[in-house]
Order: C-alpha cells, then sequence, then structure tokens
C-alpha cells in the first residue's frame, strides 16, 4: 500500500477520469438545459446530503465514494453553461481554462516569486504583453490578480503613490480623494476605505440619467473636490457600468484629465474585451489616454474565476505602489519576480487559463465570443421591446440588458425564477428604480431561450 504522505499516481488517474466523466456530463447536461440552472437548498440541508461533517471528521473517500459525492455536488452547483443562466458576471468557462485550472492543482507552482514557477510567470509576461498591446500601452506594464476588485485596489495604490509618494511609509494625506460616477462597481469605494482615504474622500461625479459620466459637467466635480478640499489622486471612468452594461465617453475623460493632471482610471473590468470585436470595440476608444486599466478575463473572455489584469501606461507606476524589503523573499531574480507588483505573495496560475483559452480558440475566436454575446443581448433586448408591458430604459451596449414588466415588484419576479430554477437573472436599479437584468454570458442562449424568458415573467407579472 502507497504511504498516505505520498501521491497515489494511479489513485490519482482513477479520480481523474471520474473527474473528467463527472464535469463532462455536467457541462453537456447544463448546455442542453436538462437540469435546473440553479438549486439553494439552505446551506445545513445542503451539507447534510452531501455528507460533509462525516468526511472532515472521518476520511475514507475513494474512488467510488467520490463518484457518488461528486455527482451530488454538481447536482448543487449553480450551472453557468445552461441556456438560462443570465444573471452575474461570471462566465461560462471553456475546457481549456478548466485544464490549466486542473494542471496548476496538480504542481501548485506560485509564480509571483519566479523561482517558484518560471513557465508558470513567462505565460503570465506573455499574456499580460497581448493584453497592454489591445489596450494601446506599448511601454506599459501589468500583473494578474485574483479578481477586478483587487485589481482596482492595486490600480489605485499605483495612484495613490503618484499623488502621495511617501504615503506607504509616512501614512496618507488627509486631503486625498477620488472622482468617480455613483455608478462605479462598489470595489472603489471599497479601495478608497482600504487606502486609508475613506469612503467619504470618493467625490460623485454629475452623471445623465442612465448613470453615465456628464463630460461636460467634470469640471463641476473637479471643482466640488477643491472647494471641499481635496485633494484628487484619479477619476474613474467605466467601460462598461456593471449595472447596466453602459461605457463611459473615455476619450473626452482622458482629454480632461490630462488637462488637469489627473490620473485617469479606467474600470474595464468587464467591458475592455469589446477590443477583440471589430463592432465593439469604438466603444472603448480613447481608452490608450488611461493611466491604468483593469480588465478581467473571468466575464467576458471563457476564462474560470479568478484572472485580472491590472494595466498601467508607465510600467514604473506600477512598481511605485508596493514599497517593501523581506530578505526572505526580495532576493534573486528581481528583475521577473512580480511580487513586487501585486497583493498577493501565493500566486495562482492566472495566465496560464486566459493562454490556452487563446492557444485553442485564438484572438478571432474570444472576439467572436464576446460579439455573439452582445448580439444575443440586443436581440432580447429588441424582443422585449416589441410586447406590451415591458420597458427598457436604454438600447443595450454590452450583453448587459436592464429591463422592466408592468409597475409590481420585480424583485418578487426575480425570486420566484430563481426558487422554480427555471431562469436565473439579477436586478439593479436604473435612475432610482428595481429592474430586472440580464447578462448574457453561456454561449448556449438563444432565442427560444429569450422567448421564453420573457413569456415567464409576463404570465408571473399577470399573475
Amino acid at each position: 500500500m502507497t504511504p498516505n504522505h505520498v501521491w497515489d499516481i494511479d489513485d490519482f488517474v482513477h479520480a481523474a477520469e471520474v473527474t473528467v466523466q463527472g464535469l463532462a456530463a455536467y457541462v453537456r447536461e447544463s448546455q442542453d438545459g436538462a437540469a435546473p440552472v440553479i438549486r439553494r437548498k439552505p446551506p445545513g440541508e445542503l451539507a447534510g446530503r452531501l455528507g460533509l461533517a462525516r468526511w472532515i471528521r472521518e476520511g475514507g473517500m475513494a474512488t467510488e465514494s467520490y463518484r457518488e459525492w461528486l455527482d451530488a455536488y454538481l447536482a448543487e452547483s449553480t450551472r453557468m453553461h445552461h441556456p438560462a443562466y443570465l444573471a452575474h458576471q461570471t462566465a461560462a468557462p471553456d475546457f481549456p481554462a478548466a485544464l490549466a485550472d486542473f494542471v496548476h492543482g496538480a504542481i501548485n507552482n506560485p509564480m509571483a516569486i519566479y523561482e517558484m514557477g518560471a513557465a508558470t510567470a513567462t505565460v503570465e509576461f506573455e499574456v499580460l504583453r497581448w493584453m497592454l498591446g489591445k489596450i494601446g500601452f506599448p511601454e506599459g506594464g501589468g500583473v494578474l490578480t485574483h479578481g477586478g476588485s483587487l485589481a482596482n485596489l492595486t490600480a489605485l495604490l499605483a495612484a495613490r503613490a503618484a499623488a502621495a509618494p511617501d504615503a506607504w511609509t509616512e501614512g496618507v494625506p488627509g486631503d486625498l480623494a477620488l472622482l468617480a460616477p455613483p455608478s462605479a462597481h462598489y470595489s472603489i469605494t471599497r479601495a478608497a476605505a482600504i487606502l486609508g482615504l475613506g469612503e467619504r474622500a470618493v467625490v460623485p461625479l454629475d452623471v445623465d440619467e442612465l448613470g453615465r459620466i456628464d463630460v461636460a459637467r467634470l469640471g463641476e466635480g473637479l471643482d466640488r473636490a477643491r472647494r471641499a478640499g481635496r485633494r484628487p489622486m484619479a477619476l474613474v471612468a467605466a467601460a462598461c457600468a456593471t449595472g447596466t452594461g453602459l461605457y463611459d465617453d473615455l476619450r473626452p475623460i482622458g482629454e480632461f484629465c490630462a488637462e488637469h493632471g489627473l490620473w485617469f482610471h479606467v474600470d474595464g473590468a468587464h467591458g475592455a474585451s469589446a477590443l477583440l470585436t471589430e463592432e465593439h470595440r469604438h466603444l472603448l476608444d480613447g481608452v490608450e489616454l488611461a493611466d491604468s486599466v483593469i480588465w478581467d478575463a473571468h466575464k467576458m473572455l471563457r476564462t474560470s474565476g479568478l484572472a485580472a489584469a491590472v494595466l498601467v501606461r508607465r510600467e514604473g507606476d506600477l512598481d511605485a505602489a508596493f514599497r517593501q524589503q523581506a530578505s526572505y523573499l526580495f532576493y534573486g531574480d528581481q528583475g521577473f519576480d512580480l511580487i513586487g507588483r501585486t497583493v498577493e505573495c501565493t500566486k495562482g496560475a492566472l495566465g496560464l487559463k486566459v493562454f490556452l483559452n487563446l492557444a485553442w480558440r485564438g484572438e478571432r475566436g474570444l472576439g467572436e465570443h464576446v460579439a455573439g454575446r452582445y448580439a444575443t443581448a440586443h436581440r432580447f433586448w429588441e424582443l422585449a421591446r416589441e410586447r406590451p408591458g415591458f420597458h427598457c430604459p436604454y438600447e443595450p451596449e454590452s450583453n448587459i440588458v436592464c429591463f422592466r414588466y408592468g409597475d409590481g415588484d420585480q424583485a418578487a419576479i426575480r425570486e420566484t425564477l430563481l426558487e422554480e430554477g427555471s431562469f436565473h437573472l439579477t436586478s439593479a436599479e436604473v435612475g432610482g428604480v428595481r429592474h430586472l437584468r440580464v447578462t448574457v454570458i453561456a454561449p448556449a442562449t438563444d432565442d427560444k431561450t429569450l422567448e421564453s424568458l420573457l413569456d415567464r415573467i409576463a404570465s408571473l407579472g399577470d399573475a
């Protein structure tokens, strides 16, 4: 018998085969819409079904018991590949990204330090070089990190270093501020608090009725901050906004920031992937004027969570974000280590997921995926506005559509759909009014799905 502290290769092979078979069946069933898109048993009930306490206490799982456990686990999971998955901005991952997760799970090369994973780090360097080229930062630098919230924090750390170089060692000056629209992702105000500015240091910019930055009134926002004794360290724009999927007008905003010496940060977590499409890249016109951009691969590039890029126009700006020494880490391959650019010391093989999707599908293939999801969302808008009782406050620019049915409780409609497991969608406020919200993510979503959703919502709203 193999000692339990040594990896049993035969067990691994058998369990891996079970895993592949189980996942293949799960994705096939999901894509076919043959199971509920979501199940939400209470945690206590679900823990009992999965036998969690017993397995934790006793151990002893083997290939067959693992097969049964995996089937139960997958049956209770939310199905991103399902045609009725229309909820959060999380990818229906392609299989090359899944292979990357599998590889990393076995070799575990945490490559913020180059010597811990030279191949993994080198793949990330090249993926970043590709992303920087798409943004228009030929002299820029970057790092991949675990999610858009951490990416926004990292980019704003670089902005803080530019505005207050001594903040890392001496503390944060009390007059720093951020300029951002009220529709900015919550991670912006969270970053302000973590950075020591405080939430009240986020000065709201004037916006139109759909939450987009009003370019003509940018000066008013800057004046408000200065009259309050604040020194804005950055201005944040959305490409695209999380709630509505609408893009801010980046070029005039970038020109305003350049004129007034403001760091221009673009939260492109969701919408930067439109750069890969001929028909939608104009939505990011002016992104090259930014000082920093974030771009999540785990939203529109079919990459499993998490893989978010922090990209800066001047490479040295990111190197200035963190200023620390630790004799047990900061040595050796200083020219290749990424630890000086990221919060994480142990960092997953994030670039490998993006790389394998590119290697399999190509840049054009990923661009076609983005364009296809944008087109399906636009089709939903066309179908909804043709039906009595449905109201759409805007024509979609991305794969996100907000809408209402009637004047009833939209949240109650959503809750019924979730309880049924028939459709998974979210909601958002537009102009202070609660709307239902569709995010087209799964390639399997088609006109039949959209028509069925509209039919079901109408039946619930009329009940």
